[in-house]
């Protein structure tokens, strides 16, 4: 019996011994003993040793407290996809790991090549040129200044963009939803920027159909972008993933970077690494823009090959296209308000097409027309 005993007593010491910690502890040990005792190393480098081996007991004791976590979209977001407008290089982001809103306002993006900063606001990221200026400021076309207007912004939505159901054919945001994510297919998991996305009607709509792994609504207007981050707060089925447990049991609202982010920039100069993106919609926009041609051109830059543009709009093809003086009429318009009318599915065609888009197709309904255009591979 005491040899029994004696045996399994041994046995659990061998065990013992030879777990991973034990093992990894005595080998170390055993080792740094032969080092130090060693005449044949000089005294500097043993002590050197020494130094080195509490520096690393200590890091090993501080290495096993728990990481933060942060998930992969978000780290995309960071390392992969924002970029300065300047410059179109990568920026870094000085900011906490929690990835809410109230971190976007303490958060702050530099870019190392141009060294400049862009500063995050109470409901979005400002990366336009010129933000953060006191001073200077640069007029826009007035399309464009009509926008951030606060009282624009908040009639967008009620009724302002249903009455373009009425006049223009538009079939409404869900069925225009539904139409897109057919043209949308090859892309879906990826990242879409919601471009000139006003007060985030499709934004909404795209982050709740849990299609694409992050949604990122891009609009010059601050107003617009207010307006969007207040539509979700007063969202009750907006997905929980969007909306931390906090909000449970504060009036403060934390939606993960990971999933949906609020920009505001400039529709030609994206803030957006080239070749980072996955597709790119503009709803009712594209007759908005300054410069089309400037606007479609930069979309195509942040494309990745084989991503997708569609886009909404309406075209004027009826008697005014065949009127002798139309087209001067439409570049005076042009330049005067910076919106402009398009007058055949050929135009559209062929501004895809100079901007270095393929397989351009549309879907009409009276006025309204859908495009889609494909980032060749």
């Amino acid at each position: 019996m005491e040899k029994l005993m004696a045996r399994d007593a041994a046995g659990t010491d061998l065990l013992s011994a030879l777990r991973p910690s034990r093992l990894n502890f005595n080998l170390v040990r055993c080792c740094f003993q032969v080092v130090k005792s060693s005449p044949l190393i000089p005294a500097r480098i043993r002590t050197r040793l020494f130094t080195d081996k509490v520096r690393a007991s200590s890091a090993t004791a501080i290495a096993t407290k728990p990481e933060p976590i942060i998930d992969e979209a978000s780290s995309k977001i960071r390392k992969d996809i924002l970029a300065c407008p300047i410059c179109y290089e990568r920026v870094s982001w000085n900011g906490g790991v929690d990835l809410s809103l109230e971190a976007v306002a303490r958060s702050t993006l530099e870019c190392s090549c141009c060294r400049k900063s862009y500063t995050g606001k109470d409901s979005h990221l400002d990366l336009t040129v010129t933000g953060g200026n006191k001073v200077y400021g640069e007029p826009m076309a007035a399309s464009t200044e009509l926008f951030r207007f606060p009282l624009v912004s908040f009639l967008y939505e009620r009724g302002w963009r249903q009455s373009f159901t009425v006049w223009g054919g538009f079939p409404g945001p869900e069925q225009e939803f539904e139409l897109m994510k057919e043209y949308l297919q090859p892309v879906l998991g990826g990242t879409i920027v919601d471009a000139s996305c006003g007060s985030g009607m499709f934004s909404r709509l795209f982050a709740k159909s849990g299609l694409f792994s992050l949604v990122v609504a891009l609009d010059y207007s601050e107003s617009m972008l207010r307006q969007c981050y207040d539509f979700i707060k007063q969202e009750d089925n907006f997905p929980q993933e969007y909306v931390s447990r906090e909000n449970k049991f504060s009036s403060s609202l934390h939606i993960a970077l990971g999933k949906l982010v609020l920009v505001r920039a400039d529709i030609s100069r994206l803030p957006f690494a080239s070749g980072s993106v996955e597709a790119v919609h503009a709803g009712a926009a594209l007759h908005c823009w300054p410069s089309p041609s400037a606007a479609v051109a930069e979309i195509s830059r942040v494309l990745k090959p084989g991503g997708m543009f569609v886009a909404t709009t309406y075209i004027m093809d009826g008697l005014l296209s065949y009127f002798p003086l139309s087209r001067p009429i439409r570049q005076g318009v042009a330049q005067l308000s910076g919106s402009h009318v398009f007058l055949s599915e050929k135009e559209l065609e062929d501004l895809c097409a100079s901007c270095g888009l393929i397989n351009f197709t549309c879907t009409r309904n009276r006025l309204f027309v859908m495009i889609t255009a494909t980032k060749p591979v």
